[in-house]
């Protein structure tokens, strides 16, 4: 949309165009020279454990008979793996050998059972951090939702709730069809190939490593497709059906934390790196479900947009430091906010706002 009130368009620009904290950036700087390692005795041992849980979970709820435990086993499920799946994030950051085969062990216990093979969030949500792209059109992560039309909010989280048919249809029939079909190839990897929610954004095609490892993630998540779908024929539906609701639930978890990850006040003007960080979002303790529908650091997003390369592991702690370092009139001070309610409230009432 455009903002066509002259008043509203010049507070844009004004928002977006807000000074460098030379403070805040010096001490983040710093923190980055003290926290840049991945520890694999962390990584490993949290993704390996959440993945276990997870599936465990899924099977004791389509295994299970009785209603009330199949349900709890399910709520289990939806947790665990959605703090498996989070370290995607992780993987578009690691540096390259921090962490030797945990990019092909995630996409192998997964990412490709979950039909998110890491190739849809790598290269693409590195442009979302891209200091010139962060909040214009040609960010793939980013849309203008608090300034948006009141029923945008509701057709966003039900866009997540309809992903794993989306999945499924995306790699177990569209997939193969486009390896018969150039143009439809074109499309699937331009328009259909990445984790994004700005609907403009169109992807290029893959090249030299990467594209080798595009194919073989493509091509396991294309199998997985087909074979739930054949799970039919050997297992009924309740399998397909717990999967799919599982599933679901956690993409619609993860639709919310995005929903509060970011502000969403920007449209289309180039922002400072102080305006992207007051754009986006901190729940930091002492509040305690945030760790489960933000885990895997994505709490400090707003510190992860300052700390891009600092390890999920290390954003807590150097969230206490610099909300120790800096005084209270900090931009930092102001990226905290308590929880997930307060903040849908807020985006909902400014798509209330006539404009």
């Amino acid at each position: 949309m455009t903002v066509h009130d002259p008043i509203l368009a010049a507070a844009q620009k004004a928002r977006a165009a807000i000074p460098d904290d030379s403070a805040m950036l010096r001490a983040a700087a710093e923190l980055t020279r003290d926290h840049s390692v991945a520890n694999p005795r962390i990584y490993w041992p949290d993704m390996l454990a959440s993945a276990l849980l997870g599936w465990g979970a899924m099977l004791g709820a389509i295994v299970v008979d009785n209603v009330a435990v199949a349900v709890a086993c399910g709520v289990v499920a939806m947790l665990a793996l959605y703090r498996a799946a989070s370290f995607i994030h992780e993987l578009t950051h690691i540096r390259k050998g921090a962490l030797p085969g945990f990019r092909f062990g995630w996409n192998l216990i997964v990412g490709i059972p979950l039909m998110i093979p890491s190739f849809l969030y790598e290269g693409v949500h590195t442009q979302h951090h891209a200091r010139t792209r962060y909040g214009t059109a040609e960010d793939p992560e980013y849309l203008p939702l608090a300034l948006m039309k009141p029923w945008s909010l509701p057709l966003f989280i039900l866009v997540a709730a309809l992903a794993p048919v989306g999945l499924i249809l995306r790699f177990g029939l569209l997939t193969p069809l486009s390896l018969l079909i150039p143009p439809l190839r074109a499309k699937v990897v331009a328009e259909l190939s990445a984790l994004s929610i700005n609907p403009a954004y169109r992807r290029r095609p893959p090249e030299g490593d990467f594209a080798r490892m595009w194919a073989w993630q493509e091509a396991g998540a294309s199998l997985f497709a087909m074979a739930l779908v054949g799970s039919l024929f050997a297992f009924g539906w309740k399998p397909l059906l717990v999967y799919m609701g599982i599933h679901s639930a956690m993409t619609v978890i993860n639709q919310l934390r995005t929903l509060v990850a970011h502000l969403w006040e920007n449209e289309g003007e180039a922002m400072t790196v102080t305006a992207q960080y007051l754009d986006s979002v901190n729940v930091p303790p002492p509040g305690t479900l945030p760790a489960l529908w933000a885990p895997v650091g994505l709490r400090y997003h707003a510190l992860h947009h300052l700390l891009p390369s600092v390890p999920y592991h290390a954003l807590g702690q150097a969230h206490a430091s610099l909300m120790a370092t800096l005084d209270a009139g900090s931009p930092y001070h102001k990226g905290n906010y308590a929880g997930m309610l307060p903040l849908v409230g807020k985006i909902a009432r400014s798509t209330m706002t006539a404009r």
